[in-house]
């Protein structure tokens, strides 16, 4: 099976390289950066306004091949790519949910930017709590690591 994606816009941000940048929005610490979505999706944002945040996916643009074992950012140990968000999987597909603080056009001013410039935007959800489980969370090997989340950076091990 052949499955196609097309890009709708690209993801502008402050980051023009992967090493030093946010590893989430949690760690951008106010990073504003901007969507700029493809004058023929525009009518789709219709009514976008209304949301404070928004979570976006997209290609993982800089990133080539994959390990299913991974040491990610927040750890020194190993885990399996799919307990953590790293951006090396099998689909290069990220998400992040994001701070919308306005729109003009076909243009959304985002804050808490965690996405490299350029990167293909593929869509845009709007973020509501409510459709979100929320009872007994449990966060893995996270848990321990949660105090670093603010202040952690990338240190390029993604990048080859």
């Amino acid at each position: 099976m052949t499955i196609e994606y097309r890009d709708i816009g690209i993801i502008r941000s402050p980051f023009t390289s992967l090493k030093g940048m946010p590893i989430q929005p949690a760690s951008a610490g106010g990073a504003k950066g901007r969507v700029e979505v493809d004058e023929a999706y525009r009518d789709g944002l219709k009514d976008l306004e209304g949301f404070s945040h928004i979570i976006l996916i997209y290609h993982f643009h800089l990133n080539r091949g994959f390990k299913l074992l991974v040491t990610p950012y927040l750890d020194t140990e190993e885990h399996g790519v799919f307990s953590t968000r790293a951006p090396r999987r099998p689909n290069p597909v990220g998400l992040s949910v994001v701070r919308l603080d306005r729109i003009e056009g076909n243009v959304l001013h985002i804050t808490d930017v965690d996405v490299a410039d350029s990167t293909p935007l593929l869509d845009i959800k709007p973020y509501v709590p409510e459709f979100n489980s929320g009872d007994r969370v449990r966060t893995g090997w996270i848990e321990k690591a949660r105090e670093h989340i603010p202040t952690r950076r990338s240190d390029g091990r993604f990048v080859e």
